[in-house]
């Protein structure tokens, strides 16, 4: 019977897009086999997921997409199940028995050497090496890992704890609890148990995969290597094979979206450029934004900066002649261009003319800078970006200090921060970030040269494969 590997991207567009990369990834050292990607359609963040399978189904790559059946029952939506992290669970769930019945079928025409999930706190009763792979970093994952320990060492939920209290994590600097998840400060919050819940699945677990590198997370990789993260059980073999980046055409990007922005770049001298962008979800407040806005223009220095709706409405075309102060867009015409809720970020970051980087530290978004070199200056919204930005800062010193909402007056961060903030960044203070940024992307690189750390691990997982069909 022919090879074949069965990927599950459930949940969100952001997981697809990682899965199919770690699909490319995978063929690239193992060209004969064939790849099934399962799609499970949830009522949440999946509407680019169509367009994205049709643009890999017109290429000759040996990948299919199979779309699983709806369950036959109806989940609670987000807002009974109180927050959408748990309702991705829940949805996720109720798709598992339809997962286990295409497993059954494949393996009745294929040798399946794997099956590649990515979300964890679910299992899957089947025989097939199962295998995790975790979209976010090192540092992520090992306070996932070792959430169990932590929230034995206290009865309080982080959120009642002084947030000066150190947390102490394995591989991770002193963590305050408000630089945690969200869905992580309560332990009665209804996605906790999801979090907490990973340590019974490892056991199921051939191998768990993550998009970094040795270079960039050496601490976190190191402890959950060495079972830290788990000091009363098992950990399985850790596969690191980033950073796995998505160019802009990979994207599906206009050419004329692409064409505008490199077009203005052009025009601008080398790192003069600070590009500020924070993700599909970053929507700041009408006051914030123009609090932004002040700050750029009394920097001096030349920006691109893509502007979001604020909440509610973030998912509409903002009105920047609104949202912007009054003149702001003309008096900064000459060195500045404010965008409409998107941009080709990779293609942006990539241009010579881009010096820094006002981030929210998704990751994805720190992969892209450290693969084209760009300093970073971290403003962390949600999710795991505080800790991101706290490891990026504190633990491997590619980026000063990250600008926190909570610190500002009101929940708003002054325009006289972002000012300092962006001159810092951008001038000679900002040396050091852009010589460690320059270092890490030569990393990034070595990574995947023959004998990198990336290669070798990406190759030890494929050989894995082999040996359990021997």
């Amino acid at each position: 019977m022919k090879e074949a590997i069965v990927l599950y991207p459930a949940a969100t567009s952001h997981q697809m897009i990682s899965m199919v990369e770690l699909a490319k990834l995978i063929l690239q050292h193992h060209p004969n086999i064939s790849i099934t990607i399962l799609v499970a359609m949830m009522p949440f963040d999946t509407s680019t997921i169509p367009a994205r399978i049709s643009s890999i189904s017109q290429t000759s790559l040996p990948i299919s997409f199979l779309s699983l059946p709806p369950p036959s029952e109806n989940p609670p939506g987000p807002a009974a199940a109180a927050t959408l992290g748990k309702a991705a669970f829940d949805y996720i769930r109720l798709y598992t028995p339809k997962v286990l019945d295409v497993l059954k079928a494949i393996s009745l025409t294929s040798t399946v050497l794997a099956f590649i999930i990515s979300t964890f706190g679910i299992t899957y009763d089947t025989l097939i090496p199962t295998y995790l792979y975790f979209t976010s970093g090192a540092s992520s994952f090992a306070s996932i890992l070792y959430l169990p320990t932590i929230h034995n060492q206290t009865t309080k939920s982080f959120k009642d704890l002084p947030n000066n209290t150190p947390l102490h994590f394995p591989g991770l600097p002193p963590i305050k609890p408000s630089h945690l998840p969200e869905p992580l400060l309560d332990r009665d919050h209804p996605a906790y148990q999801e979090f907490f819940s990973l340590g019974t699945l490892l056991p199921n677990l051939k191998g768990m995969i993550l998009n970094t590198f040795d270079m960039l997370e050496p601490q976190a990789i190191k402890a959950i290597t060495e079972g830290a993260c788990v000091p009363k059980g098992s950990t399985p073999p850790l596969y690191c094979i980033g950073p796995r980046i998505v160019d802009a055409k990979q994207r599906g990007v206009s050419d004329d979206a692409l064409s505008k922005c490199l077009l203005w770049l052009d025009k601008q001298p080398s790192q003069s450029v600070v590009f500020l962008c924070f993700g599909r979800k970053g929507a700041f407040s009408a006051p914030q934004l123009k609090e932004i806005a002040f700050g750029l223009e009394r920097s001096k220095q030349r920006f691109m900066w893509v502007v979001r709706n604020p909440p509610p409405n973030s998912d509409t075309e903002p009105d920047l002649e609104e949202l912007m102060p009054e003149g702001f867009l003309e008096r900064t015409k000459e060195r500045g261009l404010v965008l409409k809720s998107w941009a080709p970020q990779a293609a942006i970051l990539s241009h010579q003319a881009v010096g820094g980087f006002v981030t929210h530290c998704g990751w994805n978004s720190v992969l892209e800078a450290v693969t084209y070199g760009v300093p970073m200056l971290p403003w962390p919204l949600y999710a795991e970006q505080k800790l991101n930005s706290v490891v990026l800062a504190e633990e491997i010193k590619l980026t000063p200090m990250p600008i926190l909402t909570e610190d500002g007056k009101g929940g708003v961060v002054s325009s006289e921060e972002v000012e300092r903030k962006v001159r810092e960044l951008m001038g000679l203070e900002g040396k050091r970030f852009r010589e460690s940024s320059s270092m890490m992307k030569i990393m990034a690189m070595a990574a995947w040269t023959n004998g990198g750390s990336s290669f070798t691990a990406l190759s030890k997982l494929v050989a894995s494969w082999k040996q359990e069909q021997s």
